[in-house]
């Protein structure tokens, strides 16, 4: 589960009485996600989602709301923090720092069809193509100096064949360009961030990996949730339909036309690192629901045998 803080019945309906919440029908613990703890609240008329921040400082979430805004702002598809009737948006419940927000509509997609992947490659490059505007700067912590440091964690776990590969990798890849377009990454856009009502997109929620950085890298984290099969393999219809509709809204320069490639298989490595280390290491402390890391090592064999094209030829 991921849910690592437990909320008393009474303390819950004090918090909601504060957002004038009178009546909670129904409370649900999440059991998805490894950071924080999620909760769904049904009322009579209303559905929320309460997050409990496990981690990050109060100046953190206080960023991280100031993206949520600018993204609002311009007309993205988030969900706003509510305030509560003092004006708090930042509150405390069961010792932890905690947000409230209103239930998007909508459904993840598990099987993503070609409209689908259009109107998300359209949604990221519109989100792109804004972000210069944002002036609010946040590291990527999930880049190449993270990959390179949790190696040494997981490089044990590993067949010898598997060493190699994430050794050899990690070779060529620490060198990668770092002189490309900069702005807001979303981070983890996975189709489980992401919600539709049919072939219409209603919203793109978690943004607590947000941060400033290579575009190109938050975009190769998209293409490889998208548009890889269950072997690691690219969907080229569905790769296609996500390039060519972000580039409706922001086109790329020649310097990520050549980088692509190389950070296909960089955004691999870092969620092959991080899912082996939930899977072995963070439950010591905690009882996390893991995904396969297998599936991101096949990514990366994947994309080491082919090299796929920025565009395609319709």
């Amino acid at each position: 589960m991921a849910v690592f803080t437990k909320i008393k019945k009474q303390k819950l309906s004090l918090f909601l009485k504060s957002f004038n919440i009178k009546k909670q029908i129904k409370f649900k613990e999440v059991k998805q996600g490894t950071e924080n703890s999620t909760f769904f609240i049904q009322t009579e008329t209303k559905k929320f989602v309460l997050t409990l921040f496990e981690q990050g400082s109060y100046k953190d979430l206080t960023g991280f709301i100031d993206l949520l805004k600018f993204l609002y702002e311009h007309c993205l598809p988030i969900a706003m923090p509510l305030i509560d009737k003092n004006n708090i948006i930042i509150k405390k419940l069961s010792g932890k720092h905690a947000l409230l927000f209103p239930k998007l509509y909508g459904i993840h997609p598990r099987t993503q069809n070609i409209e689908q992947c259009s109107i998300i490659g359209k949604t990221l490059g519109r989100l792109h193509s804004i972000s210069n505007k944002f002036k609010l700067k946040k590291q990527n912590l999930r880049d190449i100096n993270w990959i390179v440091l949790n190696y040494y964690k997981v490089i044990s776990l590993l067949t010898k064949e598997d060493q190699e590969l994430m050794f050899n990798q990690i070779y060529l890849l620490k060198h990668i360009v770092t002189n490309l377009p900069q702005g807001i990454l979303h981070g983890d856009l996975f189709r489980d961030n992401t919600l539709f009502n049919g072939n219409n997109i209603c919203g793109l929620i978690d943004f607590y990996n947000g941060c400033t950085g290579d575009l190109i890298f938050d975009l190769a984290i998209l293409i490889n949730d998208w548009c890889s099969d269950q072997h690691g393999n690219l969907l080229e219809d569905k790769y296609k339909a996500i390039l060519n509709h972000y580039v409706l809204e922001r086109p790329f320069t020649k310097e990520e036309v050549y980088i692509l490639p190389k950070m296909l298989r960089l955004t691999a490595l870092r969620y092959w690192i991080s899912r082996l280390l939930v899977k072995n290491i963070f439950p010591v402390t905690h009882n996390l629901r893991h995904k396969e890391p297998k599936k991101y090592r096949d990514i990366l064999v994947s994309h080491c045998k082919n090299q796929y094209p920025l565009y395609f030829k319709n």
